[in-house]
C-alpha cells in the first residue's frame, strides 16, 4: 500500500479497498483541488473533460430505485433517454443520493452502492482509451478503462447522451 493510499479519507479508503478486492491495479488519487465537476477533474489530472466518467444520479418513480447514469464529462445526459430505457424519473437530492448510493454528491462512485442500482454506460466513454471515475470523495479518483467500468458495475453501455 502507498504512503497516499493510507492517507485517504474513509469514503476513499472503501472504495481502494474495494477496487483491490477487484483486483484492479490502479490507485486512488487524491486531487489537490476538488473534482466536483468534470472540468475541475479534468484540469487536477491534466486530462480532457471528456475522459471525465461523472455519476449522475435520478431516482425511478415507480419504484423510488437509485438510477445512475456513468456519461462522458463533456455530455449532458438526456433524462428522455434514459427514462425511455428504464422508466419515468425525478430529481434525486443530495440526501437520497448519499441514503441508496452511499456516497455524497461530488464523488459518487460507480461502484460500491449501498442498494441495488440501475445503471447506464454512456456509449461515448466506450471510444476512450480510459477514464477517471469518482472515488467517493470530491477530491479522489481512480482510473480505469471503459471495459473495466463495464465489468465491474454490469452496467448496459448506451445512448443517454443530449444531442
Amino acid at each position: 500500500m502507498s504512503n497516499t493510499e493510507t492517507k485517504l479519507p474513509d469514503s476513499a479508503r472503501r472504495v481502494a479497498d474495494l477496487l483491490a478486492e477487484l483486483g484492479h491495479d490502479k490507485p486512488v488519487v487524491m486531487l489537490p483541488e476538488t473534482g466536483k465537476t468534470s472540468a475541475e477533474a479534468a484540469a487536477g489530472l491534466g486530462c480532457s473533460v471528456a475522459e471525465i466518467a461523472k455519476s449522475i444520479v435520478f431516482r425511478r418513480l415507480a419504484d423510488d430505485a437509485a438510477v445512475m447514469v456513468v456519461a462522458s464529462g463533456i455530455n449532458r445526459v438526456d433524462e428522455s433517454k434514459v427514462a425511455a430505457r428504464v422508466g419515468p424519473l425525478g430529481r434525486a437530492d443530495a440526501k437520497f443520493v448519499k441514503t441508496r448510493i452511499g456516497y455524497a454528491i461530488g464523488g459518487v462512485c460507480p461502484i460500491g452502492h449501498v442498494d441495488k442500482t440501475v445503471m447506464l454506460i454512456d456509449e461515448d466513454l466506450m471510444k476512450l482509451p480510459s477514464v477517471w471515475a469518482a472515488a467517493g470523495h470530491p477530491h479522489a479518483v481512480f482510473n480505469l478503462t471503459p471495459q473495466q467500468l463495464q465489468a465491474m458495475t454490469g452496467a448496459p453501455v448506451a445512448d443517454v447522451a443530449l444531442r
